[in-house]
């Protein structure tokens, strides 16, 4: 692996006057190795702006700690930009393509430039855009400021997609890797405006209202937004914590990981630096023969790529934020219980680890990666609740909320990955406490109605003797509730889940097995699986807008002559297994479960909707759910009621001090 490159700034007097280019800021709030930025800034002058559109966010709204390390950032970067000579516009509006058309009018810009995204949402505005201002004769150029890789340079050797993560980190680590990183500029020409834009201030943007400052005030305690501060973070942990990473990150309590997600989310940390620097070290303790310490770096540079697969993911499969990627998964029978997820929400479930750490994340938008593992697995295992839910809360009250890596970890955890969770693994919350917080002392820390609980009950106060609870003044039912679910119940009533999900896809195989499309064969004979949907440029297009470093939007396209006509394997009997069995085959390397299992639900999903083709694909709606009864299938499009009206988020509880 090479090392890293270090691309000089240029001075204002080798700049070319002529080009006038509007950079375009969004999840890449840094001035330090942002392409976007340092093309602009060689090419001639800049016009900085950030744009503001909560209509355009639609469901993916940010949640309260999310918008207000975003004010924060925003501040920080408009500081940095005017200190080398530029002013960063800041616009709110109703629509993003407006906005910039008008940058466009008031300073007779030629060039826009931005550093890409790859959610569902961006994917599809940006590529909305981009085709509206090529036919206005605008040149819009886009960058990789985000990952080492893009998603369409990694691919097995059929040319599909991964859909396991070992198999796709295994080939990003072993491709030839020349990062480049931009160093800031010297100085920026500011473009002269002549027209009229419509600005506004920091606090005009609307990202943090009267009644929110006080709790985010106790957030700037703990955090430090901004690229600045994402450059300390980053060397603090490298030359002083990331030694201890193997050990201290499965500690839930005190500052055991790197704490650097909210930085590489808002892009005030490259991706391209924090693996370098990773790297770096590890190559120095590997000569050193330090192995505890190589292997922590191995852990943290597998915890860099997992965020890398996370956009990979969402890029190749874009209906993933509202669909499993195992397609059986769609027959699972999730119980839309509100009560039992506003108890989830509220942490008051009964078991302490997972009460802890859903307290925890409302009081300051954080947890451990660990108990993000636990909570969820505790939602959609023990309560069976929609997996979806789950994903838009965490998006809702995250500090580091990340659309890609929240669907990657609520797939993973719902068994909807191939190479997920095991769908009928139940973990013990009283067992992870004991392996996680041993002494207790994250659930005295985060529920104090059990802070005099003694070690030995911590984790199952339910079995304590009456007088151990009376000493430690806990009533079970009053001050602290009873499980909420007893576990061998809730393991009884996965197992049902998980028939009956076996039962509705084979009734589903069935029924359309005569003129539908489908066929269904015995898979035990030689079969080929459907083609991953494979990435694909756009082919005509008349103007020079795009280059090689432009983004690529995904396009389903079938092995068979593009024919969306695919074949399933029969594999409901075949692939069963019995129920006190645990289903170890998802743990296998390569993509041979999810050739089985799979299904080409890219295919299926494009099939269904007419909205998918080359050069476009589903936007995201309103994540909702079904009027007054159980949700067999949380991700059918018939949804009536919105996420808002059917489901309480936190606001009123609040309100009420819970």
């Amino acid at each position: 692996m090479n090392s890293n490159t270090s691309v000089p700034s240029v001075s204002p007097e080798n700049m070319s006057s002529s080009s006038k280019t509007i950079v375009w800021f969004r999840r890449d709030l840094r001035i330090d190795d942002n392409p976007a930025l340092a093309a602009a800034a060689r090419d001639g002058s800049v016009f900085p702006v950030y744009i503001w559109c909560p209509k355009e966010e639609e469901q993916f709204y940010p949640g309260r700690v999310s918008r207000w390390w975003l004010k924060q950032s925003l501040a920080h970067l408009e500081q940095s930009l005017k200190s080398l000579g530029a002013e960063l516009v800041l616009i709110k509006t109703h629509s993003t393509l407006s906005a910039l058309l008008d940058c466009i009018n008031a300073t007779g810009a030629t060039k826009l430039v931005f550093n890409h995204l790859y959610d569902p949402v961006s994917l599809v505005r940006d590529h909305n855009i981009k085709e509206k201002l090529a036919e206005a004769g605008i040149s819009v150029q886009s960058f990789n400021g985000d990952l080492l890789y893009e998603p369409w340079e990694i691919y097995d050797e059929k040319g599909q997609a991964f859909t396991t993560f070992d198999a796709y980190w295994d080939k990003c680590l072993n491709m030839q890797m020349e990062p480049i990183s931009f160093l800031p500029p010297w100085r920026l020409v500011p473009v002269t405006v002549t027209g009229t834009v419509e600005r506004c201030s920091i606090e005009d943007l609307g990202l943090e209202n009267e009644t929110e400052k006080a709790s985010n005030a106790l957030l700037g305690r703990a955090w430090s937004p901004g690229w600045g501060s994402a450059d300390k973070a980053i060397t603090e942990f490298v030359e002083h914590n990331l030694c201890d990473y193997s050990r201290s990150r499965l500690k839930v309590g005190g500052n055991s990981t790197s704490l650097l997600s909210p930085y590489l989310h808002f892009g005030e940390l490259s991706v391209r630096k924090v693996f370098q620097s990773a790297r770096m070290k590890q190559i120095l303790w590997r000569r050193e023969q330090n192995s505890q310490e190589e292997e922590s770096v191995t852990l943290f540079l597998k915890a860099v790529g997992l965020r890398e697969y996370s956009r990979y993911l969402t890029f190749n499969f874009p209906f993933t934020h509202e669909r499993p990627l195992l397609s059986n998964l769609k027959y699972f029978p999730w119980n839309a219980d509100v009560n039992r997820f506003k108890a989830w929400r509220q942490g008051r479930t009964g078991y302490p680890l997972v009460d802890a750490g859903m307290r925890e994340l409302w009081a300051t938008g954080w947890i451990h990666n660990r108990i993000r593992v636990i909570v969820s697995s505790f939602a959609v295992k023990f309560l069976l609740l929609p997996w979806r839910w789950g994903m838009k809360y965490f998006w809702d009250t995250l500090l580091d909320a990340d659309l890609e890596c929240d669907i990657l970890g609520w797939q993973y955890i719902s068994g909807s990955l191939p190479d997920g969770h095991e769908l009928e693994r139940l973990d013990s919350p009283q067992i992870q406490g004991s392996k996680f917080d041993p002494e207790g002392e994250y659930v005295r820390q985060w529920l104090p109605e059990l802070a005099r609980m003694p070690t030995e009950w911590i984790h199952h106060p339910w079995d304590a003797p009456h007088t151990v609870l009376k000493a430690a003044g806990v009533e079970l039912g009053l001050n602290y509730p009873k499980p909420i679910i007893d576990i061998d119940i809730a393991r009884e009533h996965l197992r049902e889940a998980i028939f009956k999900m076996w039962e509705m896809e084979a009734a589903a195989k069935a029924a359309t097995s005569d003129g539908m499309n489908e066929e269904v064969f015995d898979n035990s004979i030689g079969i080929e699986t459907s083609a991953i949907p494979k990435v694909i440029l756009k082919e005509n297009s008349s103007c020079p807008t795009y280059s090689s470093n432009d983004q690529r939007v995904p396009s389903f396209q079938n092995g068979n002559n593009g024919s969306l006509h695919r074949k399933r394997a029969k594999c409901v009997e075949e692939e069963r297994l019995p129920a006190d069995k645990p289903n170890n085959h998802n743990k296998q390397a390569g993509t041979s479960r999810g050739e089985e299992d799979l299904c080409s639900t890219a295919e299926s999903s494009a099939s269904k909707r007419q909205s998918i083709s080359r050069m476009s694909f589903s936007v995201p709606r309103s994540c909702s759910l079904s009027d007054g009864r159980p949700m067999l299938e949380c991700e059918s499009s018939d949804m009536k009621q919105s996420w808002q009206e059917r489901i309480d988020l936190e606001q009123t509880s609040s309100k009420n001090g819970n």
